[in-house]
């Protein structure tokens, strides 16, 4: 078995220990450095936000009989996509296909709040009244799976190496649980990340309850795209301590029980979901 089969054959388990790994470690600077308090206990949110997550790892598995990682060892082995036409070196193609992979998932989540349809299977996500390591899991089923299937869409027609959708996939995942923690960065620390990485008190301005605030800071690892394309915010206007998270349609605590996630997208108006360009940017 060579290098790719073996890193194939082990994928579950690769990402697996790098899930527990980083939300653990989050999840114990949350304990020990909360930069703010819970409106609810943990022991109300976590068993639910954890179950969305469960459920769609279950889902996943039954309903789509390959993975990013399998599909992309098909594309090199049967030449498709841009990066197998293309003579370079495995480094360039790592690094053009985790940035081409990354943009992908930013404009995916502007669309996500700019169709009506797509918004109210990704408010979910954002009901959730309380910001920390498990919203970065909080996810709708059927978002998870046309998610996957652009992926599926982009892997192949860009034809990344095995190794580079790996660490794609294990970056993203990571980078979504750091950027969803409920942690104290020291100030100077959290402006000097931002030049690169998306930190928790940029991505929490995108969960403000305030619609020009929601609709801004999409980038899940790079922060390129927002400032790129003008959907970078600073700072909430009411500040970290007293923003309010959420979003006005499910406000109560039986909305954050998994029955009543589930069925979300099913009730009530769309909401607002459409993007401002010069809102976002004021």
């Amino acid at each position: 078995m060579d290098i790719t089969e073996s890193v194939i054959s082990h994928e579950p388990t690769i990402r697996l220990v790098c899930f527990l790994s980083v939300f653990g470690a989050i999840a114990v600077w949350e304990f020990m450095l909360p930069k703010r308090s819970l409106s609810y206990s943990r022991w109300v949110r976590w068993p639910n936000n954890l179950a969305v997550a469960v459920l769609n790892s279950v889902l996943v598995r039954v309903l789509l009989p390959t993975t990013v990682v399998g599909l992309a060892d098909a594309a090199v082995a049967k030449n498709w996509g841009l990066l197998n036409q293309l003579s370079l070196p495995g480094w360039a193609e790592i690094i053009i296909a985790v940035l081409v992979l990354d943009f992908a998932i930013y404009l995916q989540h502007v669309l996500f709040h700019a169709v009506p349809a797509l918004w109210r299977l990704h408010r979910m996500h954002h009901a959730d009244q309380d910001f920390d390591v498990t919203t970065g899991a909080r996810f709708h089923p059927i978002e998870i799976i046309l998610s996957l299937g652009i992926k599926l869409i982009i892997v192949t027609a860009l034809g990344p190496a095995v190794i580079a959708v790996i660490i794609f996939e294990v970056l993203l995942n990571g980078s979504s649980m750091f950027n969803h923690g409920n942690v104290r960065l020291a100030p100077k620390v959290d402006r000097v990340l931002r030049w690169m990485l998306v930190t928790p008190d940029m991505h929490r301005v995108h969960h403000s309850i305030v619609v020009q605030e929601t609709n801004s800071n999409f980038g899940f690892n790079i922060t390129w795209w927002d400032r790129l394309f003008g959907t970078y915010r600073e700072q909430p206007a009411a500040g970290h301590d007293e923003m309010t998270i959420g979003i006005e349609l499910f406000r109560s605590r039986r909305e954050q029980m998994l029955d009543r996630m589930i069925v979300q997208p099913f009730r009530g108006p769309a909401g607002n979901a459409a993007i401002n360009r010069e809102e976002v940017t004021r």
